[in-house]
């Protein structure tokens, strides 16, 4: 714990405010008026540089019709790789590991019923009752498209006092029946931030794949996906990466998974430089645009050339460092002042 030296003073405060590295980010946002704006975790604000590349698209759109597809700087045919280029920074991944494609349900219908793969001994999908609801929906969907019971085959981890998971556990449900974990990083009802590297080692010790929903992280904390050798993951572009209400969402698949065969085929995720060859027979990208189902929906994913543009420029360790900082003078705030208010503290 790092120990910041907070006082309980106004001018303290302010004094935090002008020595922030990250304070001049603030002007380039378009930040609703007389409004203190604490929704970020759900919709994220508008850049003036997403609106930027927004305008820019529609400009393509305007005056070159159907030549946007390769022509311009950043033509539409490979503007899904491209974003995953700029976004794969973030998550410790190559560049090739990571595209922009789809929506965060449909990707863990792609992802979960490429990697669910049940035998005789192990038909499970280990998971968690606190996690997002449409998560849950899709496990489900899973296990139903393989005529099993989701009633017997999707196991949660218990939760301590509806807020928490406890690690340890989850590690020990992680037994000869599961054939797959497919878990949050981020606990949306509490904020707990579970340790993905000790969950993805657990789960390859014991051959069992895993992948993460990391809506809730991507672009407020680092990630290391390749280090930590997790299987897969995904999450949406619009809470901390501020692309926007229905933004395109992401999805990473390790490398040694390229030769897998993506569960859900579709045209947009066959081999780039054969893509026009319009054949019959699916041949995938091996990468992880082969996991691609349709055309990139381009003024969706727009404004995340520049939001990523923004983030990249400001630092992932800066902004944790700043959201850090931040939540811990509020709990310093708390525990100064309102416990010992004397009608609060009652």
């Amino acid at each position: 714990m790092v120990d910041y030296n907070f006082k309980k003073s106004e001018d303290f405060a302010l004094k935090l405010d002008l020595e922030d590295p990250l304070a001049c980010f603030r002007r380039r946002f378009h930040i609703p008026e007389d409004v203190i704006y604490l929704d970020g975790n759900s919709l994220g604000l508008l850049s003036k540089e997403a609106e930027e590349s927004v305008h820019r698209v529609i400009n393509e759109w305007r005056n070159w019709g159907i030549k946007g597809w390769i022509e311009g700087s950043h033509p539409w045919f490979y503007f899904a790789e491209t974003l995953g280029n700029l976004c794969a920074r973030l998550v410790g991944a190559e560049p090739a590991e990571v595209v922009a494609t789809g929506s965060t349900t449909v990707n863990i219908h792609s992802l979960v019923n490429t990697f669910y793969q049940p035998n005789e001994s192990r038909k499970r999908i280990l998971a968690d009752a606190l996690t997002f609801p449409t998560d849950i929906y899709a496990l489900r969907s899973a296990l139903r498209l393989r005529d099993l019971d989701p009633g017997k085959n999707l196991v949660f981890a218990p939760s301590v006092e509806n807020r928490f998971l406890d690690e340890d556990q989850i590690v020990e449900m992680m037994d000869n029946r599961v054939a797959l974990v497919f878990l949050p990083s981020v606990l949306y009802r509490s904020g707990q931030l579970l340790d993905m590297q000790k969950l993805t080692e657990n789960a390859h010790k014991r051959g069992i794949p895993i992948g993460f929903d990391c809506s809730h992280s991507v672009g407020v904390v680092p990630h290391y996906f390749d280090k930590w050798r997790v299987d897969f993951a995904l999450w949406c572009s619009y809470k901390y990466l501020n692309g926007g209400p229905g933004a395109t969402a992401f999805l990473y698949v390790n490398k040694r998974h390229f030769d897998r065969e993506p569960a859900l085929a579709g045209w947009f995720g066959y081999v780039k430089e054969k893509q026009f060859d319009l054949a019959i027979e699916f041949e995938h990208s091996e990468s992880a645009g082969g996991w691609q189902i349709s055309s990139p929906p381009i003024l969706s994913s727009a404004p995340l050339e520049g939001s990523l543009k923004i983030i990249l420029e400001a630092g992932i360790d800066a902004i944790r460092e700043k959201s850090l900082k931040l939540t811990s003078y509020l709990v310093y705030l708390i525990e100064e002042v309102l416990s010992h208010h004397p009608t609060i503290s009652r």
